[in-house]
């Protein structure tokens, strides 16, 4: 008899049970090696379907394929992701195993019976165990059977034994037992297996052939040549001789020199100006080349400043083909656990295969897509985990990452630097004090790249902080000062700390004799960089204008403006205002205007109002000892006292606390038996001993997990090629091409919370497509002047001003 894992819709082709155990266990054995844990993940692929070797799938995949108009079951109905976990438990979880095959069973079953998904709970917050329900307590129709013809045809008892000792062996060689390093290797596990997975399940509907892990050397080397042609093409232009171009030749080649140290967590200082771009990517290129790294990965704060870096990088390289911007998840899957993929291949299906994981050679992506990678739900985040090992990751404004995500954030970091074989490199201006938190961050010592950079500073220094904070300043009087000002001061930036005061301020400037430009994230990425290539045409011409913007310009955005006046925030915020300053060195030192700003309601937004508060007294001890100082406000001394009293202020923040289970998820992931409340409650409530070796709450913190706030749901806005892409979209069959509209619509879409979409929604201006899977936004909801418009009187005409 043949029995079915897949069936291909387009000719009812059959991909066999064994033909997909064994493709799996392969492609997971490959993904699993670079961390020599080659069996152990490729056990999680043996057994994840093992499931479907039932007579009551067979039964289920027979209709829905081939009589779907009569077919008495419904997609979803059969558990075919529990009887490979159930195997294993039931072979080496028992009294006379030992505690390494009982952690084994534990940390591969999880991998097995959640990977269509999400990691289940050892222990979850109502004192029940999921996993054992799934592992050990539930019973399943045909499993003995299933069992018996998963040896029969797939491999025999014997062996089978022999590969879970092989796994032994990688385990007990990978281990130091600590439930920090447990939890980042279940999920590393987890990602092997759900790549697998949707790579064999695609391979097979797309007729491909099979994939083998990427080997980039000979493409780094060729980045690299072309890298020092473009930076050795500087020293020929006649201002190579200044000082400040020597300085970012000097720190370009401290850099190539810092490559040949072993892999690790490094500072990259570069003051703005200094060529920390190319700097970095000189870095990592030679890095990887001499390490073998596989990929290089830039991490940025916003999606403002992907499509920039990612262009002049493209640009150096002369490669469109291997640069992945990966900006945000275009798809809104709705995560439920359900038997999806579950045999017929349907359009729905190709799109979660469609989702890229991040084999691309260098990918841009941001700190929001890089911490769902590991801690949010949904398989599309972690199946792109295992491509972060044996890489180079750059993470670009480092002092952005959430404060509530900090300690999350360190121990990734440890993770990938310890465990994972890549090397880390922060870059930023102003570098937070990472390594003074609780769970801090394991970064090498005398890793700052830059030597001298007191000096280095100095040299730099293209702006005077002027603190205007004595005296509050309402919307009105801003308005006045700037309309009566901005003339003089030619090209000027002002920076707010909400869009709701960006917004009221642009209405009542845009009627001023210069031209007023709006910025918001309310707009699709295509549109802002319309607007900042309109700014920077302004800027050469050295026509007066205004832009008015929140601190989405802050970080990255190669715009350089002769007047900046920055809201009082969180210092490193003024540093990177200032940054948007004389960026260049065109003029002498140009003013940075310091406000506090009365209109701002930040009562929900502590991060802003408590770096305001901290700044306001960094600026009080200044005045009076500004020699303790460098005199610079902006110097790495008034930087490391800023952010060590925020961290402490901000202490009881940095571990991702979640109230619905009054626990830190720092709890939840990485606690041990003995500190774990759920463990002691388990032994209370059912008088008995807890079975398993681990306690963690990994499904309970993945629902509850995400980096800004409210939760967002993307949503193609018809701007620009945005219509012309949702009509594309509904029409594309194959794999690939849907891959390569889905990046596409990242420069169209817009992130809405849920509060904005469902008044969107309500007001009928939402059209789902594609089974509710993408959202577009109907025209005049949309305006040029602002982006999203929840009135529905947006305009989309030419650009007026």
């Amino acid at each position: 008899m043949v029995y079915i894992a897949h069936v291909r819709e387009s000719d009812k082709e059959i991909q066999t049970v064994s033909e997909h155990l064994n493709g799996v266990k392969h492609l997971a054995e490959v993904f699993g090696g670079k961390l020599g844990l080659m069996h152990v993940a490729g056990l999680a692929g043996l057994l994840h379907d093992l499931g479907k070797y039932t007579d009551i799938f067979q039964k289920y995949i027979e209709q829905v394929a081939f009589h779907p108009d009569t077919a008495e079951m419904k997609r979803g109905e059969v558990d075919h992701s529990t009887a490979g976990g159930k195997l294993l438990f039931s072979m080496f979880h028992n009294e006379k195993n030992t505690p390494y095959e009982k952690l084994l069973t534990e940390i591969v079953g999880n991998a097995i019976i959640s990977h269509h998904s999400n990691l289940h709970d050892y222990i979850s917050p109502d004192i029940n165990s999921d996993f054992l329900r799934r592992v050990r307590d539930k019973d399943l129709d045909g499993y003995s059977l299933a069992v018996e013809r998963f040896f029969e045809e797939v491999i025999t008892e014997k062996d089978f034994k022999q590969y879970v000792s092989n796994a032994l062996d990688e385990l007990m060689h990978f281990m130091d037992s600590s439930p920090t390093q447990i939890f980042f290797l279940t999920k590393y596990i987890f990602s092997c297996l759900v790549d697998a997975d949707r790579t064999d399940t695609r391979q097979f509907e797309e007729k491909l052939r099979e994939v083998q892990d990427s080997q980039n050397e000979n493409l780094f080397a060729s980045y690299y040549q072309k890298l020092m042609n473009k930076l050795n093409s500087f020293k020929k232009d006649k201002s190579s001789n200044e000082q400040i171009n020597k300085l970012r030749q000097e720190m370009s080649e401290q850099c190539d020199l810092f490559a040949d140290k072993p892999s690790g967590i490094y500072t990259l200082s570069i003051p703005t100006g200094g060529g920390k771009t190319l700097a970095s990517l000189r870095y990592a290129l030679k890095h990887a080349q001499k390490f073998n790294k596989q990929r290089i990965i830039y991490v940025v704060p916003f999606t403002t400043i992907i499509e920039q870096n990612a262009e002049e990088v493209r640009t150096i390289l002369e490669d469109d083909i291997h640069i992945l911007e990966h900006h945000s998840n275009v798809i809104d899957e709705v995560e439920e656990e359900d038997e999806l993929s579950d045999g017929l291949i349907t359009k729905r299906e190709r799109l979660k295969l469609a989702r890229d994981n991040w084999d691309s050679p260098v990918i841009f992506t941001t700190m929001v897509q890089f911490l769902n990678v590991f801690y949010a739900k949904g398989n599309r985040n972690t199946r792109r985990l295992h491509n972060l090992s044996h890489s180079v990751l750059i993470f670009d404004e480092v002092q952005k990452v959430p404060t509530k995500s900090v300690s999350l954030f360190n121990e990734a970091l440890n993770f990938l630097k310890k465990d994972a074989h890549s090397s880390i490199l922060l870059c930023t201006a102003t570098q937070p004090t990472l390594e003074h938190v609780n769970h801090f961050l394991l970064k090498n010592r005398d890793g700052e790249i830059v030597q001298n950079l007191s000096e280095v500073s100095r040299a730099f220094k293209r702006v005077e902080v002027i603190d205007r904070t004595g005296k509050q300043m309402n919307n009105n009087q801003l308005a006045d000062w700037v309309h009566t000002n901005a003339e003089s001061w030619q090209s000027t930036l002002v920076i707010l700390n909400t869009k709701s005061v960006v917004k009221e301020l642009y209405e009542a400037l845009k009627n001023s004799p210069l031209p007023v430009y709006h910025l918001s994230t309310s707009m699709c990425a295509a549109h802002r960089k319309d607007i900042l290539n309109e700014i920077r045409e302004l800027l050469e011409n050295k026509t007066p204008f205004i832009c008015l913007t929140t601190q989405l310009i802050e970080a990255g955005v190669d715009v350089s403006f002769k007047c900046v006046i920055r809201s009082l925030a969180g210092l490193d915020s003024i540093a990177q205002a200032a940054g948007r300053c004389n960026r260049h060195g065109e003029d002498d030192v140009q003013d940075v205007y310091v406000i506090d700003h009365v209109d701002e309601k930040l009562s929900k937004l502590k991060e802003i109002k408590t770096g305001k508060e901290i700044t306001g007294n960094v600026l009080a001890r200044y005045k009076k000892k500004a020699d303790e100082y460098d005199k610079s406000l902006l110097s790495q001394t008034a930087m490391d006292e800023y952010f060590q009293h925020y961290y402490k202020k901000m202490e009881a923040d940095l571990n991702y606390y979640i109230p619905k289970v009054e626990k830190d998820m720092t709890k939840l992931l990485m606690t041990t038996r003995r500190e774990s409340d759920y463990f002691k409650a388990y032994e209370k409530k059912y008088k008995t001993k807890f079975p398993l070796a681990l306690t963690g709450s990994y499904k309970t913190a993945a629902d509850h997990f995400q980096v800004i706030d409210q939760q967002t749901t993307s949503v193609i806005v018809p701007y620009g090629e945005g219509k012309e892409i949702i009509a594309k979209l509904n029409s594309v069959e194959r794999i690939e091409d849907l891959s390569k509209l889905l990046k596409q619509a990242q420069q169209y879409t817009v992130n809405l919370y849920s509060q904005a979409l469902r008044q969107l929604k309500q007001d009928n201006a939402i059209v789902p497509h594609l089974e509710g899977m993408i959202y577009e936004l109907r025209e005049n909801w949309y305006s040029e002047d602002y982006g999203v418009d929840l009135k529905g009187e947006g305009e989309m005409g030419f650009m007026s001003f």
